[in-house]
């Protein structure tokens, strides 16, 4: 079993804004979300996040604010007795044509580079192009209800993902991984 989990930030770790997560205070974990990473993290699993933050590419914050963010997550995280692996992001506006904005999965190939195989990891997202980004690279997509979750469930997802499991939350999705 591979003991990598990928997740999306923004409304699977924090609270999501349309108007983008832009200050350190605007970064809201959702309710049970680093328990959960920390739990995961405990029980052996490396716990990475791939996330698109167009708010940089678009001038609304910059990295400097970005990786304050991340400070605090990992904080966090550490604060609950857990470590979160490599944060890998996309800073990039839609127009600018990269291949790291996720639903392409050059976010995924960067964490193949540093961690291998992710055949079979689960990638958790509240959006459909999280869930095309991993599937691009054999990840399991797992959607989560949280942030805009439940929009892109009600939508219907598309038959080409294959099973996808849905979870109320991070918190669910881990209460079931570990009771196995």
């Amino acid at each position: 079993m591979n003991k990598l989990v990928i997740l999306d930030r923004d409304g699977v770790i924090n609270q999501d804004s349309d108007a983008y997560i832009k200050t350190v205070d605007e970064w809201i974990p959702i309710p049970g979300s680093i328990e959960a990473i920390a739990r995961l993290s405990k029980a052996g699993y490396t716990v990475v996040v791939a996330t698109n933050q167009s708010g940089i590419g678009r001038g609304y914050y910059d990295e400097a604010t970005l990786t304050a963010m991340h400070d605090r997550l990992r904080a966090l995280v550490a604060g609950q007795g857990g470590e979160l692996g490599k944060i890998y992001h996309c800073p990039h506006a839609p127009e600018d044509g990269c291949d790291c904005r996720k639903p392409l999965p050059g976010l995924i190939d960067q964490i193949v580079t540093e961690y291998g195989d992710v055949s079979g990891a689960p990638l958790i997202g509240d959006s459909l192009r999280d869930l095309e980004a991993g599937l691009a690279r054999h990840c399991q997509p797992v959607l989560v209800l949280t942030g805009k979750g439940q929009k892109t469930f009600d939508k219907g997802l598309p038959a080409s993902l294959g099973e996808v499991a849905v979870f109320d939350s991070l918190a669910d999705f881990v209460d079931h991984t570990l009771k196995d």
